[in-house]
C-alpha cells in the first residue's frame, strides 16, 4: 500500500559533520614510485572559481550538499554562505515533514527523489498542533495557544529569528498563517489573518488580516470588518502576490452546499477598503475540510467530497485549481488509493508545491503523493514510525529545501 517496506533513515548530524582543511595536490613527490602521478594531478580548487563550485554543488541533492560541506574548509564556507544559500534555483523536490509525536515537534523529513526519511529536528517549534506555513526554503511558525508567539526558520541551516507580536485581537478562536518570500530582494511576507465571534449574535464574527514586512520589520492592518454568517478558518495561503483565506457558513438556515468559500486580499492594494467578502469564491462542491496551496503561482485546493445527506463523511479526494474565479477539476483520487488510507476522517493534511502533492491521514503514516506534471499517484517509501496507541494522531507540512 505505502511502497516498499524498507528505508534508510539518518539524522541532521548525518550531514553536518567536522570540516577539514583539504590541501592541493602537489606537483611534486619524494617517492620515485609516484612522480608521474604526482606531477599530473590538479586540485580543483585551483581551478574552478567560487561561482562555478556553487554551481555545480547546487546540482546535488539537498541531502548530499550538506555532506559535501565536510570536504574542505573551502566547501563548507560556500555550502553555509548566504550567496549560496539563495542561490540555489535547481529543481529540488519539496521535502515532506511528518510530525510523529502528539505532544512534541518530533519527526521525520521525506524526500521524494531518493525517497527516504530523515530524522530531522526542526528550531524554534514545540508542539506539533503549531501553525506553519513555508516558501522558498523558509518556514514560518506559530503558536496554537496565545498565536502570537511566531518564528521564522531556515529548518536546513537553523538559523532563526523571533518576529514582533502581531496587532489585533487578542485569544482568537480561529487564526491562519502565511508566509511569501521575495526571491529577488530576499525580504518576506508574514499575513495572519484572525477570526473571533461577535459576543452579542453568533452569526457575526470579527475578521482582520495583519500582514508583517520584514524589510520594514513592522506589522500592519490591512483588513477589519465583521462577518455575517461566515466566519475564518484555520487555512489561508500567499499566491503571486494575493492572501487567500478559506472561510466557513455559520448560518444553519443557508444553503448546505456552501460550507466553505474563499476570499482574497491583494497584499499590493495596502489602501484599499473594499469589503473582502465581495470576492467570494465559493467552492466547486460540498467539502469536509478543503486545503488551499501554492503550486508554482496557481492557487490549488486539495478537498474531501462530502456525502449529500451525510457531509460529515467523507466520500473521496479532488484536486482543483483557480482560474479566473472558477474552480477547474484537475485530478480525483482513484479509489484503490482512497481505500489504502484505511479509515480516513473527514479531515486530513495536505500540502504541496513544485508540482508535488502530499496528501496524509491524521490517524496512519501513510503518505501519498500527486504529481501535477504526469498526473500519476504514487505512496511514499514507508515511514519508520508505526502507531502505538488508538488515539495517536500524526501531521505534516511542507518543507521547502531551496533556501
Amino acid at each position: 500500500m505505502e511502497g516498499e517496506a524498507s528505508w534508510e533513515t539518518y539524522p541532521l548530524s548525518h550531514f553536518v559533520v567536522e570540516t577539514a582543511d583539504c590541501k592541493p595536490v602537489s606537483g611534486t613527490n619524494n617517492n620515485a614510485g609516484t612522480d608521474v602521478v604526482g606531477a599530473g594531478a590538479v586540485s580543483l580548487d585551483n581551478i574552478l572559481p567560487d561561482d562555478i563550485l556553487e554551481r555545480i554543488v547546487s546540482f546535488l541533492p539537498v541531502a548530499s550538499i550538506f555532506r559535501a560541506s565536510s570536504v574542505c574548509k573551502r566547501w563548507h564556507d560556500i555550502v553555509h554562505s548566504r550567496r549560496f544559500l539563495w542561490a540555489i534555483k535547481l529543481p529540488h523536490k519539496p521535502w515532506y515533514f511528518m510530525f510523529t509525536c502528539n505532544d512534541t515537534a518530533a519527526g521525520y523529513a521525506y524526500d521524494p527523489i531518493l525517497r527516504k526519511w530523515y530524522n530531522l529536528e526542526l528550531p524554534c517549534i514545540e508542539r506539533s498542533n503549531w501553525f506553519t506555513s513555508s516558501s522558498c526554503g523558509l518556514v514560518c511558525f506559530m503558536d496554537n495557544d496565545v498565536r502570537s508567539r511566531i518564528f521564522v526558520c531556515n529548518p536546513i541551516t537553523r538559523d532563526w529569528r523571533r518576529i514582533p507580536e502581531p496587532p489585533g485581537v487578542e485569544f482568537p478562536d480561529y487564526s491562519t498563517l502565511a508566509i511569501s518570500v521575495d526571491r529577488e530582494s530576499h525580504q518576506y511576507s508574514v499575513a495572519v489573518a484572525k477570526s473571533k465571534q461577535a459576543p452579542a449574535d453568533f452569526l457575526q464574527w470579527d475578521f482582520s488580516i495583519h500582514i508583517f514586512e520584514s524589510e520594514t520589520g513592522l506589522w500592519s492592518t490591512a483588513v477589519m470588518e465583521v462577518l455575517f454568517g461566515w466566519r475564518g478558518g484555520d487555512e489561508s495561503v500567499i499566491c503571486h502576490g494575493v492572501l487567500y483565506c478559506l472561510i466557513h457558513c455559520t448560518n444553519v438556515y443557508g444553503n448546505a452546499d456552501l460550507r466553505h468559500g474563499l476570499v482574497m486580499y491583494d497584499l499590493s492594494a495596502r489602501s484599499s477598503h473594499t469589503s473582502v467578502m465581495r470576492t467570494l469564491i465559493p467552492v466547486p462542491c460540498s467539502l469536509t475540510c478543503a486545503r488551499l496551496m501554492n503550486v508554482k503561482d496557481r492557487l490549488v485546493m486539495v478537498g474531501g467530497i462530502a456525502k449529500y445527506d451525510r457531509q460529515d463523511i467523507i466520500k473521496g479526494i479532488s484536486i482543483w485549481e483557480l482560474h479566473d474565479k472558477e474552480w477547474r477539476e484537475i485530478a480525483k483520487m482513484p479509489h484503490r488509493y482512497f481505500q489504502g488510507f484505511g479509515e480516513l476522517d473527514d479531515v486530513f493534511a495536505s500540502s504541496g508545491s513544485d508540482d508535488l502533492i502530499f496528501i496524509q491521514s491524521y490517524g496512519a503514516t501513510a503518505l501519498l503523493v500527486f504529481d501535477m506534471n504526469q498526473k500519476q499517484w504514487k505512496w511514499s517509501a514507508k515511514c519508520p514510525v508505526t502507531k502505538r496507541f488508538p488515539l495517536q494522531l500524526f501531521s505534516g507540512f511542507l518543507l521547502r529545501t531551496q533556501a
